[in-house]
């Protein structure tokens, strides 16, 4: 804990619910407090699903059933609260098993004001698995991050915040040959900006055991295909105060525009999600802006060799033009804008398959 409370951002600390010892978790609970100026949530179980197992047994000759773990939840984020005096701290939910069995929107109905008052923010675990073709296809994107819709509506509707508590391309470290693929990092971009867009407020992305990691930023590939679909998303976000999706998930085909404070467009991120594996020709499909006013427009492109490509084995993606230095992150490379023309209010652009490109509009 105090290591934690040394570093320069937030932390969400996950403390015991399970054995039900509420004298040991609220100890820890109090030494956190004291430990950690920068303790923004505390979580009281991870997976409370799984409490069933008789490793975790929580209740006493009780079935374990969704009903049964809001009132444990309900009952400890006040007992937990209280102790330490500090409403809005808890991150309640935590499951990783599906909505609606699972869901905040079921946890909520059950609260009283009391119970609400101690919650801060409602989570949920998302790990969606896959190949890396269905991975990154943007209809799957879109479906995936539908599931918590009634969630996300549910926490705003008592106005505290929602968020994916724990998420990556799939369980356990990531899958050995869809984690570490390019294909990932096109999903890291496509489902960011998708749950964004979607109201969830943040999104922890799960980096597993150090050596042994697939989907990992930096670890055991250096510096992943992952980072730079997280690269993609941070810029696109970029000073903006509003988000929007320009599809409507039905196509492989996406766009999201992002707009300032004064509601100026900033940016549109164009995203071809067909699949290419590097075998036979790579397609491509054109996007076409209409009511821009600049008469040209510059953009960066997201791309690699096809979907499969991985840093480890030789063939990183390109931000820009730019690649990421192993070991250090150190951008590398001269940075490409593309520009393109403006003609009576409209730009065409062309995307490859498995490419994404990031228009500047200001």
């Amino acid at each position: 804990m105090s290591l934690a409370g040394d570093y320069s951002g937030s932390v969400v600390l996950g403390l015991n619910r399970g054995h039900n010892n509420l004298t040991n978790t609220i100890a820890a609970a109090q030494t956190a407090v004291d430990e950690m100026g920068n303790l923004l949530a505390i979580e009281l179980g991870n997976e409370p699903e799984y409490f069933a197992d008789a490793d975790q047994a929580i209740t006493d000759g009780i079935s374990w059933t969704p009903a049964a773990d809001a009132a444990s939840q309900d009952n400890w984020d006040i007992w937990v609260g209280a102790a330490i005096a500090k409403k809005a701290i808890i991150q309640a939910g935590v499951w990783l098993s599906s909505p609606s069995t699972w869901g905040n929107a079921e946890l909520i109905a059950t609260e009283n004001t009391t119970a609400q008052e101690y919650v801060g923010t409602y989570c949920h675990h998302n790990y969606p698995g896959g190949t890396v073709q269905g991975l990154m296809t943007h209809t799957n994107v879109v479906s995936n991050v539908e599931v918590y819709s009634s969630d996300i509506s549910s926490a705003l509707g008592v106005g505290k915040p929602y968020v994916f508590g724990e998420t990556n391309s799939a369980t356990g470290g990531g899958a050995a040959g869809v984690s570490p693929t390019y294909g990932a990092a096109l999903w890291t971009m496509d489902y960011s900006l998708r749950a964004v867009a979607s109201n969830v407020s943040r999104l922890y992305f799960h980096h597993g055991t150090v050596g042994n990691c697939q989907y990992c930023f930096w670890g055991v590939y250096d510096v992943g295909a992952p980072y730079y679909g997280a690269t993609a998303a941070t810029a696109t976000l970029a000073g903006a105060s509003h988000i929007a999706p320009l599809d409507n998930g039905t196509t492989n085909y996406a766009a999201y525009a992002t707009y300032d404070s004064s509601g100026k467009p900033l940016r549109v991120l164009l995203y071809n999600s067909d699949y290419f594996d590097g075998t036979g020709t790579r397609s491509s499909q054109t996007f076409e802006l209409t009511g821009l006013t600049a008469t040209s427009v510059l953009a960066k492109r997201l791309t690699a060799a096809n979907a499969l490509s991985r840093v480890d084995q030789g063939s990183p993606p390109t931000w820009g033009g730019q690649e990421y230095t192993n070991g250090d992150c150190v951008v590398s490379g001269t940075e490409t804008f593309e520009t393109t023309t403006v003609t009576a209010g409209a730009a065409t652009f062309t995307l490859q398959a498995a490419e994404a490109l990031l228009v500047n509009l200001q």
